[in-house]
């Protein structure tokens, strides 16, 4: 009789143990894609954000605008441009239009 309930108890413990497993990777399985779905959330609010602040603000626009109208550009000669190649042991330069 102690054969056959020590026999129960121990398919008992095993099968309890194996439910109990089971059903924490099920758990961290969920929580798993949980993180993973806020991550993507979260870079999705952050564009939106960005897009919300820089994009969509009218003072800023016309304060950017301001911003580049004050500065004052000089045209480039594309003939001054020079390329300028590292080697080893020396330093080439070659004028930017020079094989075109």
């Amino acid at each position: 009789m102690k054969k056959y309930i020590l026999i129960i108890l121990i398919i008992s413990l095993i099968s309890l143990t194996t439910f109990i497993k089971n059903s924490s990777k099920n758990l961290e399985n969920k929580i798993y894609n949980k993180k993973e779905a806020i991550v993507l959330l979260e870079e999705a609010y952050n564009l939106a954000f960005l897009e919300n602040n820089y994009l969509t603000s009218s003072k800023k626009l016309f304060g950017y605008l301001g911003d580049l109208e004050a500065k004052n550009y000089k045209p480039i000669d594309i003939t001054f441009l020079h390329k300028i190649y590292f080697f080893d042991d020396k330093i080439n330069i070659k004028k930017f239009l020079e094989n075109e």
